[in-house]
């Protein structure tokens, strides 16, 4: 009998505008694909900030936080992430301490450094605020005590938010959050799912230089896996044309919104796009359910990751919930490792 992996399970949603359809029915879609994660066990659902991008419906994060947590029961519900560099850390204590204090215990935080756009948006979003490689750490160094108890005199108070602790993580792609994350004692999520090139160094390096902290006694660490699975390997490659459409689209400068399957879609494009789609889906898992569940196990096997946190791109919605159904089934889905909390 196989026995249940170490591994825990949970979703990062991109909230994708398909093809035909509105924001309203993206956000309906997001909403039942929680649910359905929820039920499946999945240990965390987030959502990413990302702005003026056509086919994307995750601008206001907070918001569709509140939203996500308000329609399910148990899993947790975040950030994956809020891109910091955009916020005052004020700003984002009080939304999340308002949505600790709506949905105790379920609410995460999820921090990165990258803009999350392009340079023109980024200066409406910014006001052309000039930022240095400081910022980063000092935003997340006053975020954490914006959300711890407050302190007597303590003059800037996030209200709600102080007190509420909420968990934070910090996201890259790079090695500057995984060091910074391994500083400060805080769990790491690389994003695999779109920058696989530096998954085993940054994991390495951040577990090299892990200190304990209040908030965690020993390394955590989730990777993105960008997934496509159907009851055969042929159909999950033929769904899985959808997100290659995406990636050849960003790779381009051509970005719209989710395209419907095309069968045999690779096979169109030229040897160096094959290349740069496999580059950028180099953690990719797609295929039936042997193959999936053989993909996920090594993948967190050759990682040592506690979590993997699955991108399902899929074009039909219940095709969709049919992916997360055989990915939970084909590893005995089991529930997250506890985040260990320093004594």
């Amino acid at each position: 009998m196989q026995s249940k992996p170490k591994f825990a399970l949970s979703m990062l949603d991109l909230v994708a505008v398909r093809e035909g359809a509105s924001v309203g029915q993206a956000l309906a879609t997001a909403l039942a694909t929680a649910q359905h994660a929820d039920r499946l066990g999945f240990a965390r659902y987030w959502v990413a900030e990302h702005h003026n991008m056509q086919g994307i419906a995750s601008s206001a994060t907070a918001v569709l936080v509140g939203y996500l947590a308000g329609g399910t029961q148990r899993i947790r519900v975040g950030s994956g992430g809020i891109m910091l560099p955009n916020h005052a850390p004020l700003v984002v204590a009080e939304a999340f301490g308002t949505l600790a204090a709506l949905y105790p215990d379920r609410i995460d935080l999820g921090l990165g450094r990258a803009p999350g756009t392009d340079p023109a948006t980024m200066r409406a979003l910014r006001r052309d605020r000039p930022e240095t490689e400081a910022d980063f750490p000092r935003d997340v160094a006053e975020l954490q005590r914006l959300l711890a108890p407050a302190q007597p005199g303590q003059r800037i108070v996030a209200m709600p938010g102080a007190g509420t602790q909420v968990p934070i993580w910090l996201l890259g792609s790079s090695l500057f959050s995984a060091q910074l994350a391994a500083q400060r004692g805080l769990p790491y999520a690389f994003a695999s799912h779109f920058a696989p090139r530096l998954l085993h160094q940054a994991v390495d390096l951040y577990r090299q230089l892990f200190q304990p902290s209040e908030h965690l006694a020993k390394p955590y660490v989730a990777i993105g896996v960008p997934l496509v699975a159907a009851p055969t390997d042929e159909e999950a490659e033929y769904l899985a044309s959808s997100v290659y459409q995406r990636v050849l689209g960003i790779l381009r400068g051509d970005r719209r919104q989710l395209q419907a399957p095309v069968a045999h879609f690779m096979a169109q494009c030229s040897p160096q796009e094959r290349a740069a789609i496999g580059d950028f889906l180099g953690a990719a898992v797609v295929g039936g359910p042997e193959t999936v569940g053989a993909g996920l196990n090594q993948l967190a096997q050759a990682t040592g990751a506690d979590e993997l946190i699955v991108v399902c791109d899929v074009f039909d919605t219940a095709l969709r919930l049919r992916s997360l159904d055989i990915a939970a089934q084909s590893v005995r889905l089991t529930a997250a490792p506890a985040l260990v909390l320093a004594a």
